[in-house]
């Protein structure tokens, strides 16, 4: 599934965690647990990676990363905003022993877009112990497997560059 650009990517992530003796997190909803999934796929992973939470309900986030109900719901930013992809971060590490979480969330498609939210919006959040918690935006294009694979790639690039 995962092409030997992105494999590489993650063996070098993973090694640099390793070095580092840090361990982390993932929290996903639009992936659906691909960014663990490409993680794992490298032996050794264990070393590094802790746990990954598959969220892809608003209520799976409120139970599993103590996500608030009010980022969720309406008049909140939703599900597909920087402050749940934080929040979302910031739960993932407070539910394990990771240093370090990064997380997921959009539009995947080809559904569920509205007026100001397109298909291929997806919010990355990262957080490290002891740090606030950020996110950052991205529109990635193509179809349902694109956007999710540029979310992987991307997510490991910034997971790569908050350890150094």
């Amino acid at each position: 599934m995962f092409d030997q650009a992105l494999l590489k990517l993650a063996e070098d992530l993973l090694e640099r965690y390793r070095q580092a003796g840090k361990r982390l997190a993932t929290a996903e909803s639009c992936t659906g647990g691909l960014i663990a999934g490409c993680l794992t796929e490298i032996a050794g992973s264990s070393d590094v990676m802790d746990r990954g939470f598959v969220t892809y309900s608003n209520a799976a986030k409120t139970q599993m990363l103590g996500v608030s109900p009010d980022l969720l719901d309406h008049p909140g930013p939703g599900a597909v905003s920087a402050e749940v992809a934080a929040a979302m971060a910031e739960g993932a590490l407070r539910e394990s022993r990771a240093d370090v979480a990064v997380s997921a969330t959009g539009i995947a498609g080809p559904g569920g877009a509205t007026e100001t939210k397109p298909v291929g919006l997806v919010y990355l959040g990262w957080a490290r112990r002891g740090a606030a918690a950020t996110a950052e935006r991205f529109v990635f294009p193509g179809d349902r497997s694109a956007v999710r694979l540029a979310t992987v790639t991307e997510a490991l690039r910034l997971l790569k560059g908050a350890i150094s």
